[in-house]
């Protein structure tokens, strides 16, 4: 696939394999820089596999992964976050008997220059950046819609705040993009719409998204542009009217029917 202009993450011929089994097979695609983007299909299609290979889990076998013009075939998930990707995950992996801002302040820390030395003796630097840190969390908190003490245990928050803790978490790292793996799952009418417009946010604040989501009327209604796997293979991408419309994807994922 040809480099494309302001284009932020850019797949090409990526193909992974479990046991001889291709989980993905020869997936290309760019993300442009400020925009959400969808990536849906039927359970299976390979999804979650591309997400972890973008997210540093999984290293591709084949093809080219390039990331802010830089290449990372194989690259630990640290080095990923460094690079601004910045990931949650379908089930809920918060420090569940830490609070809501020293969640956010553990996010924080990929960024931090403290070494072992300023922890150890609390220096002038130290104190400085640890209130930077702080304040930083605060200001998350408050951007995600998390009201309350922010000394509220992680566990004693609603799920949709749990939700949203996650995504402040992930920010905290100050990426250039939020991955996000099913944010919606398990969320009523009111948490989904409300997610809605903190992604819209997100996206206005100059964040590029993306999203893996079987929530196929969130994905529409959101993103700017859709991927559609299916059995690993990419079948189709577009804009959310055309990947409606597209025959393919009506019958491979869509139940046989436009939306």
């Amino acid at each position: 696939m040809a480099p494309q202009n302001n284009s932020l993450l850019e797949l090409s011929c990526v193909s992974k394999y479990f046991g001889g089994l291709a989980a993905l097979s020869e997936v290309s695609l760019y993300i442009k820089r400020g925009e959400i983007y969808g990536l849906i299909g039927p359970n299976g299609a390979g999804k979650t596999t591309l997400f972890n290979i973008v997210t540093g889990l999984y290293r591709l076998d084949e093809g080219e992964f390039n990331f802010d013009g830089i290449a990372y075939a194989h690259c630990k998930p640290h080095v990923l976050a460094e690079a601004g990707i910045a990931r949650t995950f379908q089930n809920i992996r918060l420090f569940a008997n830490m609070s809501a801002l020293e969640n956010i302040m553990v996010g924080r820390h990929v960024r931090t220059h403290t070494g072992i030395w300023g922890a150890l003796t609390r220096n002038v630097a130290a104190r400085a950046e640890e209130r930077a840190i702080t304040q930083r969390a605060r200001e998350l908190l408050r951007f995600v819609g998390i009201d309350g003490p922010h000394q509220t245990l992680a566990k004693h928050l609603s799920y949709g705040e749990q939700r949203r803790l996650e995504i402040a978490r992930a920010l905290a790292t100050d990426p250039k993009m939020l991955a996000l793996d099913e944010p919606a799952a398990g969320m009523n009418a009111t948490e989904t719409e409300s997610l809605k417009t903190l992604l819209q946010t997100i996206r206005n604040s100059g964040i590029t998204v993306l999203l893996i989501e079987h929530d196929v009327k969130l994905i529409l209604g959101l993103c700017d542009r859709i991927a559609v796997l299916d059995y690993g293979k990419k079948i189709a991408e577009g804009t959310p009217d055309e990947v409606r419309r597209n025959q393919t994807v009506i019958a491979a994922y869509l139940g046989g029917e436009a939306a």
